[in-house]
């Protein structure tokens, strides 16, 4: 007897039977194309390779881009402030957080839900329209942001990301426990979270967003939810309020991007848990609350942090 598939076997496969999926992906990156006032006579080779090539002329650490997006300056919220140290663009570079005089972490420190009901705060790591792949470091005391690393190199993504980009505090997607329906693990991270307002959102800004759906993408044959969600502050958060009120371009966008964004390093396509469908609002507001469950036990103790900073180790 051949036992069957689990669904997270089924989406690895399916990732790489998609490798010829390109009709798919052409459908949202034309959507994103068209947002751009790029040159008309610009050829690329296959849809993934367009999106990926949307790249700004500025350095992967500004948040100017291609369009006129506003640019939100670093907020001071709830008495929080942050500073840097070490140069951007450099293995050295920290973004860290305060209150007060001391000195916090964004992944233990700042509160999981927002002011407003319904709400959770966001803590922005990569600001739409940039390259560098930033990142709270979860092994650092007090978890600054810094620039992630892959074999001693800095790094960027190969085009920008046309959404802020960044975690949910106090979540924890546990590697240690497997999805009872995905029967994948979790990734060892925060919970992640995509930002789809209208306009860039500084590195570091503590934002208030309410949940509108989430998607179960599986890296490597770990579970790594990605929550869509809209900052309370943005025009479009009245109309924004479940996954149906997003536009199909947008989501298509939205998991495509992920889909493919790491192909340009020979990586393979990334997969997705419930034949690939965004879940609703509600569906992401329990996976929150299950990873903040997570997250308590991590924090104290209950489950060993291994190599993670949580400030009790």
């Amino acid at each position: 007897l051949v036992a069957s598939p689990s669904p997270c076997m089924v989406a690895a496969l399916q990732a790489t039977w998609k490798m010829n999926a390109t009709q798919l992906f052409r459908q949202s990156s034309s959507f994103l194309l068209k947002q751009s006032p790029i040159s008309s006579t610009m050829k690329f080779t296959s849809a993934p390779l367009a999106i990926l090539a949307l790249a700004s002329t500025t350095t992967a650490w500004s948040t100017a881009s291609v369009r006129s997006i506003r640019a939100v300056p670093a907020t001071i919220l709830h008495g929080y402030s942050t500073e840097t140290a070490g140069e951007s663009a450099t293995e050295s570079f920290r973004l860290s957080f305060t209150e007060g005089d001391s000195t916090i972490s964004p992944w233990h420190d700042i509160p999981l839900k927002g002011d407003t009901e319904g709400t959770y705060n966001a803590v922005i790591e990569i600001p739409k329209m940039t390259k560098a792949k930033m990142e709270v470091a979860t092994k650092e005391p007090n978890n600054p942001i810094a620039q992630d690393m892959k074999k001693g190199k800095l790094r960027d993504y190969h085009g920008p990301i046309f959404w802020n980009y960044g975690c949910i505090p106090q979540t924890w997607e546990n590697p240690n426990e497997e999805h009872p329906e995905l029967k994948c693990f979790g990734d060892d991270d925060p919970i992640d979270v995509v930002e789809i307002g209208s306009k860039a959102i500084a590195m570091g800004t503590v934002a208030e967003v309410k949940p509108l759906g989430v998607i179960a993408m599986i890296d490597d044959g770990e579970l790594d939810w990605k929550v869509i969600a809209i900052a309370t502050d943005d025009e479009l958060a009245k109309e924004y309020n479940d996954i149906d009120d997003v536009p199909d371009a947008v989501k298509d966008g939205i998991r495509e991007w992920f889909r493919w964004y790491k192909t340009p390093d020979d990586k393979p396509l990334n997969g997705f848990g419930f034949d690939e469908k965004w879940l609703d609002a509600k569906s992401a507001g329990e996976v929150i609350e299950e990873t903040h469950d997570a997250w308590k036990k991590l924090r104290s103790g209950e489950i060993e942090a291994g190599k993670l900073w949580t400030g009790s180790n």
